[in-house]
């Protein structure tokens, strides 16, 4: 009998949680892509992320408009300084950074698309479990349509896209995430960034536009 009730109870899906907003682990490593609809930028970066500081260090590689870039940031959100990094000759600048710190996380506003499955459950393994967002985000003095898919287990992110004036809609895709940061010097100014002074340059407002700046 007790088998009967609880092959109805899957039946029925009486043991499945309505998905909620939720937030990434505060501190994590990982890469990404992103690319934009005007077909301007198409760029790779291994990321570190930490909540907790407001901080963030990109090593990127891409292409935009045509020409190809690589750079080193670090992203100090709390601060808002912006440090330019080349390890090679020891060297590097020091920007204001006006973008605000948007942690990875669902906002509690945002609005359910649905749930899915990436890959396939036909076996163990094969499929991993997503959940997909919308809503809007506060952009300086606009707002700024998002879509976010997270898994339904930790709340790691798969992708997000994000909609600019400038460019059209941007898509981030995150992969090779590992909660933690194993290394935190990484998120520090290296020593030979100690002292500089700030430069007067036109800072970012936001998290994309550090991808578009002239490097």
């Amino acid at each position: 009998m007790i088998h009967v009730v609880l092959l109805a109870c899957l039946a029925l899906g009486c043991l499945a949680q309505v998905p909620h907003p939720c937030k990434s682990p505060p501190l994590m490593t990982g890469s990404l892509t992103i690319t934009s609809q005007d077909e301007q930028l198409v760029a790779y970066a291994k990321y570190f992320y930490d909540a907790f500081g407001q901080r963030v260090r990109l090593f990127e590689i891409g292409n935009y408009g045509n020409k190809t870039f690589s750079v080193d940031v670090l992203l100090l959100f709390r601060e808002g300084i912006m440090y330019k990094i080349n390890d090679e000759d020891k060297s590097c600048t020091k920007e204001k950074l006006a973008a605000d710190f948007h942690p990875m996380e669902i906002p509690k506003d945002a609005t359910l698309l649905g749930q899915a499955i990436v890959g396939s459950s036909s076996g163990p393994g094969q499929g991993l479990l997503v959940n997909t967002w919308r809503g809007e985000m506060k952009r300086k003095q606009k707002t700024a349509k998002y879509m976010s898919t997270v898994t339904e287990f930790g709340c790691i992110p798969v992708s997000t896209l994000f909609h600019t004036e400038e460019h059209g809609w941007m898509l981030s895709s995150f992969f090779d995430n590992v909660i933690g940061v194993e290394d935190p010097q990484t998120l520090l100014p290296p020593p030979f960034c100690q002292g500089l002074e700030l430069e007067d340059t036109n800072e970012p407002d936001d998290f994309y536009s550090i991808f578009f700046k002239k490097h």
